[in-house]
C-alpha cells in the first residue's frame, strides 16, 4: 500500500530558529513588542507640531501589535486544549529509544518513558519532562512509543518541546509487526510546537508509532515531550 500522507505543523505566534541548549542561559522571549519609538520620525526633519500625532500614532500601532499576539496566543492554546481531548486521540503508555540523556532509565529527567502520557512541558526548552538522546547532534535517534489499544491510524501528533525541527521519519506497526512508513521528510515544527502528520486511514491497525530524527539537522538538544496517535476501531 502507497500512503501519501498530508503534512500540517501548528505554529506558534512568533518563530526563531535555534538551537536548544542545557546550559543554564536564558531563553529568548517568544513575542517581542516594538518600542515606542520604533515608527517615531526623527526629531531633526519632523516639525515641533506633529509631535503628539507620531506618539499617537506609535501608540495605536503598539497596542495593534499587542492584540494581534494576544489573539494567536489565545488561538495557539485553545488548538493545544483540542488536541489534548481529542476523542480519538490517545498517549503513549510504554516507550523504548536509541539512547537517553546521561543513559536514563525507568522514569527518570529525559528517559524515553518521558514522552509517554499527555503533554507536561510548559515551556520551549531544555526540560527533563522530555525525552532527549546521549548527545546533541550525533545523527540519527529514534523514539519508539507504544499505545492502549490499537486503531486505524489517521494521524501522528509529535509534540516537540526543545531544538524543534529534526523529526525526518514516521512510521507505525501493522499486526505482524511490520513497519509502514506514513511519513519522511523535512520537519517545519519551530518552538513548543506539534507536527501533526495525517495520512489516508491504515487497512490495518496499529497501537505502535516509530519517531525517527536527525539530531544534526538542527544544532543543540532535540527533545520530545509526548506523540498522540490518532485513529478509530473501524
Amino acid at each position: 500500500m502507497r500512503i501519501h500522507p498530508k503534512l500540517i505543523c501548528c505554529f506558534l505566534p512568533v518563530v526563531f530558529l535555534c538551537g536548544c541548549k542545557k546550559s543554564g542561559s536564558t531563553q529568548e522571549t517568544p513575542t517581542t513588542k516594538p518600542s515606542a519609538s520604533t515608527n517615531a520620525v526623527p526629531a531633526t526633519t519632523a516639525p515641533a507640531a506633529s509631535a503628539p500625532a507620531a506618539a499617537t500614532g506609535s501608540a495605536e500601532a503598539a497596542a495593534s501589535v499587542e492584540t494581534t499576539a494576544k489573539m494567536a496566543a489565545a488561538e495557539w492554546a485553545l488548538k493545544q486544549d483540542e488536541i489534548k481531548k481529542d476523542p480519538n486521540g490517545q498517549w503513549a503508555i510504554q516507550a523504548t529509544a536509541s539512547s537517553t540523556y546521561n543513559d536514563a532509565q525507568g522514569t527518570a529527567g529525559w528517559s524515553a518513558n518521558q514522552a509517554t502520557g499527555a503533554p507536561n512541558v510548559d515551556k520551549y526548552g531544555d526540560d527533563g519532562n522530555a525525552w532527549t538522546s546521549k548527545t546533541p547532534d550525533g545523527g540519527i535517534e529514534w523514539l519508539d512509543l507504544k499505545y492502549p489499544k490499537p486503531v486505524h491510524a489517521t494521524e501522528v501528533r509529535v509534540r516537540e518541546s526543545c531544538g524543534s525541527g529534526a523529526v525526518i521519519k514516521i512510521e507505525v506497526y501493522d499486526e505482524q509487526g511490520g513497519a509502514r512508513a506514513v511519513w519522511q521528510g523535512n520537519d517545519p515544527t519551530t518552538e513548543l510546537n506539534y507536527l501533526m502528520v495525517k495520512f489516508p486511514k491504515t487497512t490495518f491497525k496499529t497501537d505502535r508509532v516509530k519517531v525517527t530524527l536527525a539530531t544534526n539537522v538542527v544544532a543543540g538538544w532535540n527533545e520530545i515531550d509526548a506523540v498522540q496517535l490518532v485513529g478509530t476501531d473501524q
